[in-house]
């Protein structure tokens, strides 16, 4: 027997596309067997959390731009479709993603950027995947198909469920279709590259963090900061000038966003370190690479798990593992409070667990 469950248009909304509607059925067939569905786009971070098991559930059948307006700065996109699509789309009426969400090859989809939450070397600057996140719509652990948040940027009545899908990781609900902020992309841009410690590099960016520098992209590798500038000509002009250094080819932060640079090809397991940015080096073993202005830290190493954990945590941090396999707890542990929320969250949009389940937590 199969459950069916039409979804009505509200007066003005979309009616649900023919991919949609199937998607939706699949998720009915599966609250009716009890069936746990593994829910992907391109598979393009399968690296990152605990292995799923369960039905796949593949959302590349709904893809498309649906609405995309350049003077709103908005752009709805159904949640199968290629980022790099997009990132054409956007790129062609001079805007973007400030978020700068990694594209992996260009299999990435829309759907997966905002599961997974990733965002690139401009994000201190301007913001995580969360904060351009609109409104989305949803397929949910009731088998229903709902609309959260809007498309405009003024809608922020009422609790946020749009912008808690990103980084859920397919826990609470099939995405579907995202409504996103986009911005003008900058009028001018320099990259440049100083020699310096990494310990005079963290002063610098510290310093220059206390003043009106147009710097958006900050990382030191090799005994290197370097740095994007990005703003006005005159203001750019003038940091470049004040700051000094070499000429760096700007292709250099698309190799760190897509982790193409040869640090990224060391064998050793990849950690990322989320921690305060004034933090010294850390005394453990292996190789970093430090990004977000040292806020963010990669690390290349072969200490287990365990002790990389308690050692992001002892620093006010968290430490997550980007090599599949490699531990059972690929993100930090969860405090006993936020677990129970986690907990809670989970049971209430998806009661029966059948949303990629254990992908970030054993018990979750």
């Amino acid at each position: 027997m199969t459950a069916t469950h039409t979804h009505s248009a509200r007066p003005g909304e979309r009616p649900a596309s023919t991919a949609e509607q199937q998607l939706q059925q699949q998720v009915l067939d599966a609250l009716l067997s009890k069936t746990p569905l593994a829910i992907q786009g391109a598979n393009s971070k399968a690296f990152l959390g605990r292995p799923v098991t369960g039905q796949v559930l593949d959302t590349r059948q709904h893809s498309g731009i649906v609405n995309y307006d350049p003077t709103e700065l908005v752009v709805t996109v159904r949640s199968g479709t290629p980022l790099a699509e997009l990132l054409d789309a956007l790129d062609q009426q001079g805007q973007m993603l400030p978020c700068e969400p990694p594209v992996f090859g260009g299999a990435a989809t829309v759907g997966g950027m905002v599961a997974a939450g990733l965002s690139g070397p401009r994000r201190p600057w301007s913001g995580s995947v969360r904060d351009f996140v609109l409104g989305t719509k949803v397929i949910t652990g009731h088998g229903k198909l709902m609309r959260f948040g809007g498309e405009v940027m003024k809608n922020v009545a009422g609790y946020d469920l749009s912008r808690l899908m990103a980084g859920s990781h397919g826990l609470l609900g099939v995405l579907t279709e995202v409504s996103m902020k986009v911005l003008p992309k900058p009028v001018c841009t320099h990259h440049l590259s100083l020699d310096l410690p990494v310990e005079k590099a963290l002063l610098k960016l510290a310093e220059w963090g206390q003043q009106p520098i147009p710097i958006t992209g900050a990382c030191h590798i090799d005994g290197q900061l370097r740095l994007r500038l990005e703003g006005g000509i005159g203001s750019v002009r003038s940091a470049a000038d004040r700051i000094g250094g070499e000429e760096l080819d700007p292709a250099f932060w698309t190799q760190l966003n897509e982790q193409q640079l040869p640090f990224f090809q060391d064998p050793r397991p990849l950690w990322r370190l989320s921690l305060p940015a004034v933090t010294p080096e850390i005394d453990l073993s292996g190789d970093a690479l430090l990004d977000w202005g040292g806020s963010q830290r990669w690390l290349k190493s072969d200490a287990s798990g365990m002790d990389i954990q308690a050692l992001a945590a002892q620093h006010g941090g968290h430490a997550t593992c980007y090599t599949a396999g490699i531990t059972d707890t690929p993100f930090q542990p969860l405090a006993p409070l936020l677990e129970h929320y986690h907990r809670r969250l989970k049971a209430q949009l998806d009661p029966q667990g059948i949303f990629n389940p254990g992908r970030s937590y054993a018990a979750i």
